[in-house]
């Protein structure tokens, strides 16, 4: 199977969230004529793991009332798409992350709307949603619901596409640039490859301070270098702005298709292996956000496009 008809896979359930990921997922499977997978998971106590405890036809009902929302919702993105795209529909008895993590083995992307209701800013993004993006074995794109984002996904829109991209010195950056080039592609958008850039942090006054210009004229020069080993015919820019990477990226965000970013953090905590530029993006973007993890990271990743390519 060739990575644009590996499967693309969307968690789903009855928050707004998911219904916007159920319609970008819909229109991204259509423009690479790959098969849909829609999973929703209904809720599972752990006593009903024990047999003598399980009331069999309580799961039964939650699972066929499931089954029936799911397909409701399915057949209402279908009738508002005006395309048709071959669709599995997949219900699951427990934690939906786990099903959903599992579901990318073969898959080529996973498609999840955030509705995170945490008390902290940076758990807005959701358990699953979170879980999600640093562990899938595919790129993971999030898709909040809301104002800023618009209800159709980026083929839908009447407007020439932009697809923005995170770039830095990493190989997290050349990950998200390859992809960001393979998603424009199917959108014939241009690629605003975006460098972040801040004045170095010295620890004494006596050390020589770059000025700000030369410290861009160095980043832009390293990015152009990067973007010269795409493919022909891509249409990407680079642009340099002076700020913290999330701030930037988020603000260049407005009004894109997409946002591209890479995870590149090395932390053992569990809560923070999508690295604070990612997590940033993730949370308060104003679009939707791809979240790509490089080669080597202990995760399997499948269709990663084969071109030379922020966290």
């Amino acid at each position: 199977m060739t990575a644009d008809r590996a499967p693309v896979v969307v968690g789903v359930d009855g928050s707004p969230g998911a219904r916007a990921a159920l319609v970008w997922a819909w229109t991204a499977a259509a423009r690479r004529g790959a098969p849909l997978r829609a999973i929703a998971a209904f809720p599972v106590d752990d006593y009903w793991t024990d047999a003598l405890l399980m009331d069999e036809g309580r799961v039964d009902t939650l699972r066929t009332a499931t089954a029936a929302r799911v397909t409701a919702l399915v057949a209402e993105v279908r009738a508002a798409a005006g395309v048709d795209v071959e669709v599995d529909v997949t219900v699951v008895a427990g934690a939906p992350a786990e099903h959903l993590v599992r579901s990318t083995e073969d898959a080529g992307l996973l498609v999840v709307g955030s509705r995170g209701r945490g008390g902290v800013r940076s758990t807005l993004l959701g358990s699953v949603a979170l879980h999600c993006a640093t562990s899938a074995a595919c790129p993971v794109v999030v898709v909040h619901p809301g104002p800023d984002t618009p209800s159709l996904p980026p083929g839908a829109r009447t407007t020439s596409p932009r697809v923005v991209v995170g770039l830095d010195d990493s190989d997290a950056a050349q990950a998200a640039l390859a992809h960001a080039v393979h998603v424009a592609g199917e959108l014939d958008a241009d690629v605003e490859a975006v460098v972040a850039v801040q004045p170095p942090v010295y620890w004494s006054e006596v050390d020589v301070i770059a000025p700000l210009a030369d410290v861009q004229e160095v980043a832009l020069a390293r990015a152009r270098d990067q973007v010269a080993q795409v493919p022909a015919g891509s249409r990407v820019s680079v642009l340099a702005a002076d700020g913290p990477a999330g701030a930037v990226l988020v603000e260049r965000s407005a009004g894109a298709a997409l946002l591209v970013v890479g995870s590149r953090s090395r932390s053992r905590l569990p809560g923070m292996l999508l690295g604070s530029v990612a997590l940033h993006c993730v949370v308060h973007a104003r679009c939707p956000v791809m979240v790509v993890h490089p080669d080597g990271t202990g995760r399997r990743r499948t269709g990663t496009p084969v071109v030379a390519a922020s966290g």
